[in-house]
């Protein structure tokens, strides 16, 4: 059995990415109310992500740490311009390290033998400019986060057990793609909202399934897509 600590004990990406964003648009809302002048503040808005992109790779234990390092990068060099310690077009210069950072990615995929396995009874991923893949084992699944920002995240739950059905997977997909691999006679409730997305459960239809729903899917999709296969 896995020794890591519950991976429930400290917020997960996806809470934290959720937090930021509502954050943003409350100081948005002050600003444009005229309730409060909080142009102050906004500036700031880049380290927030810089912070989400640390967090991603803590909580991710440097495992798929291209996604976050380019949205440290990417936010790090928003927030230099924000301050004025460097003009747009110094920041643009650097571009080609983001092509860098997707070639370190297809020869780090290329290298990886196995999909990482996880016995956890939560698991939290979080892909930005990238993807992860994760395998859960747990025969004592509880539920899952994926968050996809201009990546994929891909959870295989075809080995898991719920410890009491149904489990929960919330996902949310924004310009990426979250696809949740489950046993074939499972039964499982989509819930997820499309927001110029889509939704969908991919599998074939079978008459062998289960009578109890085993898995409910929520969270939204924009621009993006959230998936169910086998």
């Amino acid at each position: 059995m896995s020794t890591t600590a519950s991976p429930r004990r400290f917020p997960s990406v996806q809470v934290l990415f959720g937090a930021i964003v509502v954050l943003v648009g409350v100081l948005l809302l002050l600003n444009t109310t005229g309730i409060l002048v909080v142009d102050d503040y906004l500036v700031y808005v880049p380290s927030l992500f810089v912070l989400l992109g640390v967090w991603a790779l803590f909580r991710g234990g440097l495992r798929g740490f291209v996604g976050p390092t380019v949205l440290i990068v990417v936010a790090g060099a928003w927030q230099a311009v924000a301050l004025g310690y460097a003009t747009v077009d110094q920041v643009v210069a650097f571009w080609p390290v983001l092509i860098i950072a997707f070639g370190l990615s297809v020869v780090l995929g290329t290298y990886r033998s196995k999909v990482p396995t996880t016995d956890d009874s939560y698991t939290s991923m979080f892909a930005a400019f990238g993807g992860v893949e994760r395998r859960n084992t747990s025969k004592a699944f509880t539920g899952a986060d994926l968050t996809a920002v201009f990546g994929g995240a891909e959870l295989d739950l075809r080995d898991a057990d719920p410890a009491s059905r149904p489990a929960t997977v919330n996902a949310v997909a924004l310009f990426g793609g979250a696809d949740i691999i489950v046993p074939r006679d499972w039964n499982v409730r989509m819930e997820v909202l499309p927001v110029l997305g889509a939704a969908s459960d991919e599998r074939p239809r079978r008459e062998e399934t289960n009578e109890e729903v085993d898995l409910v899917v929520t969270g939204f999709a924009a621009f993006g897509g959230v998936s169910v296969s086998d």
